[in-house]
């Protein structure tokens, strides 16, 4: 269903107007945008990152590692799913993933900032895409399953999304995400970044809690390389250079596979069962908790 952000009337999701006060959304380069004054300059990031991020995310180790970990986990706990939404879709780089791995499932995604969805929908043709911003998602009970990969850290106001995401998730609907971790990794890439936060497990797991969800699964990963973030971080704190926010990923094709085979053996130990303590970032998988 589509919750209309005016009057808050439900109703059939195949409907463009609100049946209750006529409104509807606005288009903006092309597609459907809920929140269209926020759509050049939506904040939480910078939208010159995604032409940055378009040409990283294909050969990157950290971008293909963490897919190959959510597609592992969407068939892993949400194989069944019809629908699955990812908010902060980017450039489409997980939604082409999904649509190549899950070519049934009925695909949406949203970002706020419609030059991020000028790049997924090259990468992901067949997904439905939207201009939205997440505190205010215009469905209620509508999706199986709803992504956030390292979004939930652009936004203040994290618990709000997360209260709006279980909304929209339909009865027992799967919440998938990911988040960068401990706070005492926080650098200068961070605030390039726009992070509000680096989160700590106690922290999400509790807000996930308090927005109605039911944990299923809660891992660090990136644990391997754990050693060459704190480097990579002091290193950064004393030097005297300008910061430079691609010096992380701009590596050696070598040092590049070195580290994406860490990442798979990480990937290995997960799927096996283990659940790590401590890691650049966190995998969480949480179920809508149903009333009885």
């Amino acid at each position: 269903m589509k919750l209309c952000l005016f009057c808050s009337f439900a109703f059939p999701s195949n409907q463009r107007h609100c049946p209750s006060c006529g409104a509807a959304p606005r288009e903006v380069d092309g597609f459907e945008a809920y929140a269209p004054d926020m759509a050049l300059e939506g904040g939480g990031f910078k939208a010159s990152y995604f032409s940055e991020l378009a040409q990283l995310e294909t050969k990157n180790f950290w971008f293909r590692a963490r897919n190959k970990l959510l597609m592992w986990a969407l068939g892993k706990y949400a194989s069944s799913a019809e629908s699955i939404l990812e908010i902060g879709c980017g450039t489409g780089f997980v939604l082409s993933g999904i649509a190549k791995e899950f070519p049934a499932t009925k695909l949406y995604g949203s970002e706020i900032f419609a030059d991020g969805l000028a790049f997924a929908s090259q990468r992901a043709p067949n997904a439905k895409l939207m201009q939205m911003d997440a505190r205010h998602i215009p469905f209620v009970e509508e999706f199986d399953v709803i992504g956030a990969f390292d979004v939930l850290e652009h936004i203040k106001e994290d618990q709000t999304v997360l209260q709006q995401i279980s909304a929209a998730l339909k009865p027992n609907g799967l919440f998938l995400g990911t988040v960068p971790q401990h706070a005492w990794l926080w650098s200068p890439a961070d605030e390039y970044a726009c992070h509000e936060r680096r989160y700590s497990r106690r922290e999400i797991e509790e807000k996930l809690t308090t927005a109605g969800f039911v944990l299923l699964r809660s891992t660090s990963f990136v644990t391997t390389l754990l050693p060459a973030m704190i480097a990579s971080r002091v290193l950064q704190s004393r030097s005297r250079n300008v910061f430079d926010p691609m010096a992380e990923f701009n590596i050696s094709p070598v040092l590049n596979k070195i580290f994406e085979a860490l990442l798979n053996l990480e990937l290995a130990g997960i799927r096996f069962g283990l659940n790590y303590p401590a890691g650049g970032s966190r995998l969480l998988v949480a179920k809508k908790a149903v009333n009885p």
